[in-house]
């Protein structure tokens, strides 16, 4: 206990809140593996209570006396906790371990709060106190809920955060008891934070966007995205009170402007979810690879929705290539065949992530790329007029993936013509080979209309003359340069 009390009060002396919160993690010092367990063993249930009252009440501590008993509570309940952490580890007692250890932690994550209560509480440079017991308590939460679900009590205690983009549904888990009560006890702090109207030199709400984050991140792993939006509500009737945001740290910032953007992604808000992303991405540190490729996993679709056209393959990292570079592939040929087999082949990345039903829109993107190359390679681009059969055994052709591979759509060099095109389709009906959901002319047409409602094409359907007129000035394909 010698050396945890004499780092508590050398960080109470230096208002080191930094300091101060690593004293309540879970996890020892890299440089001393075994502080915790001896910290455990050096005292008993029994006198646990007198032993932390001795080195709280040193000669050389340096805040107010109104406040020793609450961080003599606070360390009792921590050493309980860390009771029940060394058991799990050890196997002891493998009924229900990671219920226990939540419990025990939520006791300390309560009084760590009430510390923060009346006119004495705990000041704003302690926050990091409530970022390390906050953090943990949804990671034990999830833990407790896994171990509800499977029954497994003999599965090895994990306690680390995979970063800001840890917002993955909890899939299988039938009940989420534990991190719903968890969200309940965060969502505390957010108010402690949020409620506080001391000067802001002194005020708490300097820790209400890490709070938000930790908000946030429970809320999409329970998928109540919906909850997050009173977060934002509460922030935003709270602004006049709260300093500009680039006072913040940056890593708080970054994870709060991810999960904003992502909000809005998912209610197809496409610019402000642009704006908020390409924030992070911005702010975000050079070397947090992770975190970079994890905002790019929703920035990309969204810049697909609103330019209209793809980014370069220059800009795009490996990581993130491998999970949509089939994908821009597809859409950049106008291959509608290859399109299917790249979100079919994705899928479980794209359900998990929550982005399928938006890449499945930039079908119409693709649609699109291949009516342009139709009308392009056709090689009188003066013409304004275009059959609708015509384009419509484009599409048929491209929906098909016919021999492996399909079509090549650039035959070495000669790119293919319509009359191709209606040659392959005629062959393949001659031999008797039909195609399932293969589409006739008025579903062509249907899906052509839908390109012009959306801005991706210019120009109107005469049907009377079965013909589309092409738009005579500016762009024909918005978002192509064509």
């Amino acid at each position: 206990m010698d050396t945890i009390f004499h780092v508590f009060h050398h960080a109470q002396y230096t208002h080191k809140g930094t300091v101060l919160g690593n004293l309540l993690s879970p996890i020892p010092p890299t440089q001393d593996p075994t502080l915790l367990r001896r910290f455990y063993k050096e005292s008993n249930v029994f006198d646990i209570q007198s032993d932390i009252a001795q080195y709280i009440n040193a000669p050389q501590a340096s805040f107010p006396k109104d406040q020793r008993n609450a961080w003599i509570e606070i360390y009792v309940a921590y050493w309980k906790a860390i009771g029940e952490i060394l058991r799990a580890e050890s196997g002891n007692h493998r009924q229900d371990w990671a219920i226990k250890v939540y419990e025990a932690w939520k006791e300390l994550m309560n009084l760590v709060i009430r510390g923060y209560s009346g006119s004495s509480g705990f000041q704003s440079w302690t926050l990091p106190l409530l970022y390390t017991t906050g953090k943990y308590l949804r990671i034990f939460a999830i833990k407790a809920d896994e171990e509800q679900a499977t029954k497994v009590g003999s599965e090895a205690l994990r306690m680390e955060d995979d970063g800001i983009g840890e917002d993955v549904t909890s899939g299988g888990l039938e009940k989420n008891e534990r991190l719903e009560d968890a969200a309940r006890v965060i969502n505390r702090v957010f108010t402690l934070c949020i409620s506080d109207r001391a000067p802001m030199e002194e005020s708490r709400k300097w820790g209400l966007y890490h709070t938000t984050n930790l908000l946030f991140k429970t809320y999409f792993k329970l998928n109540s995205i919906s909850l997050s939006k009173n977060c934002l509500r509460a922030l935003q009737a709270s602004a006049t009170d709260m300093p500009p945001m680039s006072h913040f740290p940056k890593a708080h910032i970054v994870t709060f402007r991810y999960y904003v953007g992502v909000i809005h992604f998912l209610d197809e808000e496409y610019h402000k979810a642009e704006e908020n992303l390409t924030a992070a991405y911005r702010i975000c540190h050079k070397d947090a690879q992770t975190n970079k490729d994890l905002i790019l996993t929703y920035l990309l679709p969204t810049h697909l929705h609103t330019t209209l056209s793809l980014p370069h393959r220059a800009l795009i990292p490996g990581t993130v290539y491998k999970i949509f570079g089939s994908l821009m592939s597809a859409i950049h040929l106008g291959a509608l065949s290859l399109f299917s087999k790249a979100l079919s082949e994705n899928e479980d990345v794209y359900v998990k992530r929550r982005i399928y039903l938006s890449l499945e829109r930039s079908r119409e993107m693709c649609l699109r790329n291949l009516l342009r190359r139709c009308w392009v390679l056709a090689g009188d681009k003066e013409k304004p007029r275009v059959k609708v059969k015509e384009w419509a055994a484009a599409v048929r052709w491209s929906s098909k993936d016919i021999g492996e591979g399909g079509y090549n759509y650039n035959r070495k060099g000669v790119a293919y013509s319509i009359k191709d095109v209606e040659e392959d389709i005629q062959k393949k009906r001659e031999a008797g080979e039909r195609f399932d959901g293969e589409m006739d002319d008025d579903e062509v047409e249907c899906l052509i209309s839908g390109l012009i409602y959306k801005g991706l094409l210019k120009g109107y359907i005469s049907r009377e003359h079965g013909i589309i007129v092409l738009n005579r000035k500016g762009e024909i394909f918005p978002g192509t340069g064509v």
